[in-house]
C-alpha cells in the first residue's frame, strides 16, 4: 500500500469518525499518530483493518496509517523493519499480523528495536502466535505473555480483573466475546498485568484475554480476541481496543 494511500484513508477514517461524532479532543491536544501493522494468514485483515480503524476512531481522534503486507503468508519479512527507527514517527503501534511460522532472530530484532526505543503498541489476537516458530524470546518478552495454542471458537464470557484501570472503565462487566477463539496463555511475563480472563472449555484452566505489559518506556496493551469479523465489529470490542490505544499512547 502506497504512502499517498494511507493517508487518504487516514482522512477518510477521520471524517468518518467526526461525522458520527464520536471523538472529542481535550484542547490543545493532536491526534495520536498509530500504524497500523496488518497482513499474514487465517484472517479477514482487508475487513478488519478498515473496521477496526474506523471504529476505533469513534472514541479518539488518530491520524492513521495502515501498512497491509504479506498476502496470507505464514513466514513474512517486511522490509519496513529495514529502518532502525521504523517506529519514531509515531506514538503508538498496533500489530494484528499472523506470521506464526517466521523464526529470524535477526529480523525479529528488527521488529522489537523500534518498541525498545520506547514506542508503545497494541498488540490484537494473531500477533500472539506470529514469531511462533523461533525458541527466542523476543517478541513474547515485547507482547508480556507466551502463547502457541488456542482453543476451539465459542462465545467466551470474561471477567474483569482489574475494574479500576482506566482501559477498563465502563466494559461490561458480563461481557461475553462474539465467536471467537481463547488462546492458551502459557506464561505472563513479569512486567504484564492481567485485566480480564478468560475460562478454556476443554480444560476449565483461567487464561488472559486483556492485558497490559511495560516494556522499557514502552506501553503494551494486548487482547487475544480478534480473530473473526464479529469480535472486531463489536462495538464493545472496539472501544476497549480504543481505550488500550489512548492508554498506551498517554492519553488515557
Amino acid at each position: 500500500m502506497n504512502h499517498l494511500y494511507r493517508r487518504s484513508f487516514a482522512i477518510l477514517v477521520s471524517v468518518i469518525a467526526l461525522a458520527l461524532g464520536g471523538c472529542s479532543l481535550p484542547k490543545g491536544e493532536t491526534p495520536i499518530s498509530a500504524l497500523l501493522i496488518t497482513g499474514g494468514c487465517c484472517h479477514d485483515y482487508d475487513f478488519q483493518k478498515q473496521v477496526l480503524t474506523t471504529g476505533i476512531s469513534e472514541f479518539a481522534d488518530i491520524d492513521w496509517t495502515i501498512v497491509h503486507e504479506g498476502g496470507d503468508s505464514k513466514d513474512y519479512q517486511s522490509k519496513l523493519f529495514d529502518n532502525p527507527y521504523w517506529a519514531a514517527e509515531y506514538d503508538v503501534v498496533v500489530h494484528n499480523q499472523c506470521f506464526a511460522n517466521t523464526e529470524d532472530t535477526d529480523y525479529i530484532s528488527k521488529v522489537v528495536s523500534g518498541h525498545k526505543q520506547g514506542v508503545s503498541a497494541v498488540v490484537i489476537h494473531c500477533a500472539m502466535h506470529t514469531y511462533r516458530a523461533t525458541d527466542e524470546d523476543l517478541w513474547r518478552e515485547f507482547l508480556g505473555v507466551t502463547t502457541r495454542r488456542h482453543d476451539h471458537q465459542s462465545h467466551y464470557p470474561v471477567t474483569v480483573t482489574e475494574p479500576n484501570h482506566p482501559i477498563m472503565e465502563g466494559f461490561p462487566k458480563d461481557w461475553v466475546s462474539p465467536m471467537d477463539e481463547l488462546y492458551i496463555i502459557d506464561k505472563l511475563w513479569p512486567n504484564a498485568t492481567t485485566l480480564g480472563t478468560g475460562v478454556s472449555e476443554e480444560t476449565g484452566k483461567t487464561h488472559p484475554v486483556f492485558w497490559t505489559n511495560q516494556y522499557g518506556e514502552a506501553r503494551v496493551f494486548g487482547t487475544t480476541f480478534g480473530h473473526t469479523n464479529e469480535t472486531i465489529a463489536n462495538p464493545q470490542f472496539q472501544e476497549l481496543v480504543g481505550r488500550g490505544l489512548q492508554w498506551a499512547a498517554g492519553r488515557l
